[in-house]
């Protein structure tokens, strides 16, 4: 396992979140560690459980900066975080083309510290994930699906994180070269809707752009009137979330904010950076367009 991916580098800056204790804590975590899956889309990729303390690592340019930046949130159901392909990988293809990177380790509900029952937790997981859905019986809201006290509210901190590392960019703009003005979010399952959650309630300014990919929901609240440009995708043979970003897509259209959706015939859950020779992997290609297209490229 490549354990070199999940802890800092002299390569990358690594900012603490919060100066003190956050505002809110999911207690009794246990210590966090890193995994790799051994099987699945992801297998063989680095994973995080157990994050208790939030940072952000700094992927600054390695192609030609152009003031442009982008937060970065892995998914992982809100029990891990999906540190390699939907994080670092990702701060990677951003920074060979000029962005700033930063790459957040958000915090998430507490797992079992014995692997085998967090293997079990897991394997539960997955199974929902690969659930044989019609459309008519495909979830329309998250809360369709997750009703465990814990998972609702890491999502809470989540948002909390993602704020709070909206805030703290912004501030520190200058130290990178950065347009406080130019800083977006990209966020990955329940990294897409952490990016979400916090575009709907920023509690400050919104960011430029929202980049929430197979996940993300208004929850029938209005979209703000100063809500980002949004760039969303989703595989159609990914069953329990594909309405669910449709129906993001349409509360953002629906509101006139400018909106690009992409549902592709394959890909399944989960795929970020990971190459499966399917429709799906023409995602971040698309992006790239989109945000040269707005102006942030």
């Amino acid at each position: 396992m490549p354990d070199d991916l999940s802890a800092p580098t002299a390569a990358h800056e690594v900012i603490d979140l919060w100066p003190g204790a956050p505002p809110r804590i999911i207690e009794d975590v246990p210590p966090e560690s890193a995994f790799s899956p051994p099987a699945g889309l992801a297998a063989h990729t680095t994973m995080l459980r157990n994050v208790s303390h939030p940072t952000l690592t700094v992927y600054r340019p390695t192609g030609e900066a152009n003031g442009s930046s982008v937060i970065v949130c892995p998914g992982g159901g809100w029990s891990i975080l999906a540190w390699e392909h939907e994080g670092v990988d990702v701060a990677e293809w951003f920074a060979a083309r000029g962005y700033t990177a930063f790459l957040l380790k958000y915090r998430v509900s507490a797992t079992p510290a014995d692997p085998a029952a967090f293997a079990a937790r897991m394997a539960q997981n997955d199974s929902l994930l690969s659930e044989p859905l019609t459309a008519a019986r495909a979830p329309k809201a998250m809360g369709d699906i997750v009703r465990d006290e814990r998972l609702l509210h890491a999502r809470e901190i989540a948002a909390d994180d993602g704020r709070r590392a909206l805030a703290l960019v912004r501030e520190r703009a200058a130290d990178f070269g950065l347009d406080p003005a130019r800083v977006g979010m990209i966020g990955f399952s329940a990294g897409a809707f952490l990016v979400v959650d916090v575009a709907m309630d920023p509690r400050g300014p919104p960011p430029a752009f929202l980049a929430p990919i197979y996940g993300g929901e208004t929850r029938g609240r209005p979209v703000p009137a100063d809500a980002p440009p949004l760039f969303t995708c989703i595989a159609h043979d990914d069953r329990l979330l594909f309405h669910m970003v449709e129906g993001l897509y349409l509360d953002w259209s629906a509101a006139d904010r400018s909106s690009e959706l992409h549902i592709f015939a394959r890909g399944t859950h989960g795929f970020g950076m990971v190459r499966q020779g399917a429709p799906s992997d023409r995602w971040i290609d698309l992006l790239g367009a989109w945000l040269a297209d707005k102006g942030f490229g």
